[in-house]
């Protein structure tokens, strides 16, 4: 009897640009690193996106393209990011289950965090094995960050960044039937930055029709952010590296030096008051996303009436405040994101359990004024609308040796993903992270990709109920929960909180940052 015939290794899809190789794996096959827009570079290094050059040789997909992230792969911290030199930064990668075009499956885009200055497509946290396992394709995006995303120049188009997540999208409409994947059935997500992207995508009529359903977890958008912000940013630039921020000033740098001039750029000290957390970030420039990005979800202004699932960790900071954080310091932080006295004082009653710890205090009001507050009030804005919107809030506390007992920045993404012994987890989870929490963090993601409804019986979030699932070791749903944050920083205050300069506020949380900026 002759044996039966394996699978090949290899697949070969023909995509409208040209051919491409990928790696077929247990769960389906990945095809990594393909183009979505020409290498952003020489001319191109600060223009918008360009639709690839045609190929006709088979492009091998079986490793991870260039990445935008150019740090070193030793600073990354909760979150692997690996740094992956060349020019092609614009690329894409596909996990699919099946590549047949009859398959018609519904896909999910991923946008990774970084603060809008870090961060990498090529993470093994990202990884599709199980969504495909589940039936849903997965696209994770690179793009460009920084100065190259995200400085206002005054001779290149603004928002660089965002042009690439929509042609990234683009692409997803115009290519993912021939991986399987179904056009009509796209969801976009990210985390941190990330999902700040999608935030600001839901702001930006030119990604209208693109996607059909949002997941922000952890969201992070900047406010201010119109475009006297980032002129203002522009004008910082030049007074502390001494170059004229124009794209024909720095288009011929290397990226060592303007990563240099970048660092630069955003450290702490100086003229930074009345400047967003994050410097190099999306802005409203009157443009392509027409309105600030907070006020426009706020006000139900936006491109799409998508269903929405949000939420955010419980304590997104965990950094230390260090000793020279006092309660004085504490009161002066509260009253410098706009609480009057009154509710000043509920938030120390609300967080009474840590009454003695001026630096937990510290982080705490910073976790509500960037993560918690917004999700609420975009949660909110989306229930007063009747939009269909689902509010999570994550308290699994994280048991890492070395590491507070928190559920902080980062540590959801393994459960969402479900791939919980990818390389990392353990030393940002510890040993052991419950699986049946995983099972159900993503089959609720799989569920809302397919069914634009996480099931499992969670409801809803309801201008009148604000139901919220909160993900710990035993899954609950409870009416507003949260009540507290939202009487705290959303009653008798602007829609969306302010975030604090950075100078002040510490640093924003990427991939694991507070040890690192960004």
């Amino acid at each position: 009897m002759s044996p039966r015939p394996t699978a090949a290794p290899h697949v070969t899809v023909s995509t409208r640009y040209g051919p491409v190789r990928g790696e077929r794996r247990a769960t389906g096959v990945r095809f990594l690193g393909i183009p979505y827009a020409r290498p952003p570079v020489g001319p191109l290094r600060f223009a918008a996106p360009v639709p690839p050059e045609p190929w006709t040789d088979v492009r091998d997909a079986t490793a991870y393209g260039p990445t935008a992230q150019r740090r070193p792969f030793a600073e990354v911290t909760t979150i692997p990011e690996p740094s992956v030199p060349g020019e092609g930064t614009l690329n894409l990668n596909v996990f699919t289950p099946d590549p047949d075009p009859a398959a018609r499956l519904p896909v999910l885009v991923w946008i990774h965090g970084g603060g809008f200055v870090a961060g990498s497509a090529a993470s093994p946290w990202y990884d599709g094995a199980a969504f495909n396992r589940d039936g849903v394709v997965l696209v994770s995006v690179g793009y460009r960050l920084g100065i190259e995303g995200f400085l206002h120049l005054p001779d290149a188009p603004d928002n660089r960044g965002v042009r690439d997540w929509t042609a990234a999208l683009e692409w997803v409409r115009d290519s993912i039937d021939r991986f399987g994947g179904d056009p009509g059935k796209v969801t976009v997500a990210g985390q941190s930055a990330g999902g700040g992207a999608v935030q600001t995508l839901l702001a930006t009529p030119a990604a209208r029709g693109l996607f059909r359903a949002a997941v922000s977890v952890s969201g992070a958008v900047m406010h201010p952010q119109g475009r006297a912000v980032a002129e203002a940013v522009t004008r910082l630039f030049t007074e502390r590296t001494g170059l004229p921020a124009t794209a024909a000033a720095l288009r011929g740098l290397p990226d060592g030096a303007l990563l240099a001039h970048q660092d630069a750029l955003t450290a702490p000290g100086g003229a930074r008051d009345g400047l967003p957390m994050l410097l190099l970030a999306p802005f409203a420039d009157g443009e392509l996303i027409p309105r600030a990005v907070p006020d426009a979800l706020a006000a139900g202004d936006t491109c799409a009436d998508v269903p929405l699932l949000a939420g955010c960790t419980a304590r997104e900071f965990t950094g230390a405040g260090g000793p020279d954080v006092t309660e004085a310091d504490v009161r002066a932080l509260l009253a410098s994101l706009g609480l009057d006295e009154k509710r000043a004082r509920l938030f120390l009653d609300t967080y009474a359990c840590h009454a003695g710890d001026p630096a937990a205090l510290w982080w705490q009001a910073l976790t509500d004024t960037t993560f918690r507050a917004p999700a609420l009030a975009l949660a909110d804005a989306w229930a007063a609308r009747g939009r269909p919107v689902w509010l999570y809030q994550f308290e699994w506390a994280a048991a890492a040796p070395g590491r507070p007992r928190l559920a902080s920045h980062c540590v959801d993404l393994p459960f969402a993903f479900d791939l919980l012994g990818a390389d990392g987890v353990t030393a940002a989870l510890g040993q052991d992270p419950p699986q049946h929490l995983a099972d159900a963090v993503h089959a609720a993601w799989v569920a809302f990709v397919r069914d634009l409804d996480p099931g499992a019986g969670w409801p809803r979030c309801t201008a009148q109920g604000r139901e919220t699932m909160l993900w710990d070791s035993e899954p609950r749903i409870q009416r507003d929960p949260l009540r507290p944050v939202r009487e705290i920083w959303l009653r008798s205050a602007p829609s969306v909180p302010r975030a604090r300069s950075a100078p002040e506020a510490g640093p924003v949380p990427s991939e694991g940052a507070p040890r690192r900026r960004g």
